[in-house]
């Protein structure tokens, strides 16, 4: 397969085998972030499918293709969090990210041990935000600051919700 720049150019020049080659490059790796933050495979299929679809329609509009994945990443959490807004969690943000930025070092002992089954298992009890941040950093590898871009939140607030997911985390093996 040819890099992906320059499939994403002859698919914005029409070859549709170009565009079927960039949708079949970025549907797993959607499909799995999207499958993270929604906690429930029929709504995350459906949020999958309608995040390529607009990745497919908004594609002409992409003017750098060397940043395809995290612009098709910003396209999917932009429609993971509306279909999510809808079924808000019943714990506030705000909240739970002023609470997150207390007992610094003890997180700092829970980051050293993280795995990702346990990262997975913490996604089912957080916010959607918390959940994109988690998911992206921990397990697609991102930096805090691709993140940020990915999600368009500043970096603070990524490290927030980060903060916060591990706080959680430390907070139910404590419970165990």
């Amino acid at each position: 397969m040819e890099p992906i720049p320059k499939l994403v150019l002859r698919a914005q020049c029409g070859d549709r085998q170009a565009l079927a080659d960039v949708v079949e490059f970025i549907a797993p790796q959607v499909a799995r972030y999207v499958a993270r933050i929604a906690k429930n495979d029929a709504l995350a299929e459906d949020i999958a499918q309608d995040s390529l679809l607009q990745i497919c329609r908004k594609l002409k509009y992409l003017r750098n293709p060397e940043v395809f994945r995290f612009w098709a990443l910003r396209i999917a959490s932009r429609t993971a969090f509306r279909v999510l807004g809808k079924r808000r969690l019943d714990v506030s943000l705000d909240e739970a990210e002023q609470g997150a930025m207390r007992d610094q070092q003890a997180e700092d002992e829970v980051v050293q041990g993280i795995t990702n089954e346990a990262v997975e298992r913490l996604l089912a009890t957080v916010s959607p935000a918390c959940g994109a941040v988690l998911a992206l950093h921990y397990l697609e590898g991102y930096s805090l600051s691709e993140v940020a871009d990915i999600l368009e939140i500043p970096v603070g607030t990524a490290k927030s919700r980060l903060s916060y997911g591990i706080k959680t985390l430390r907070d139910r093996s404590l419970e165990r």
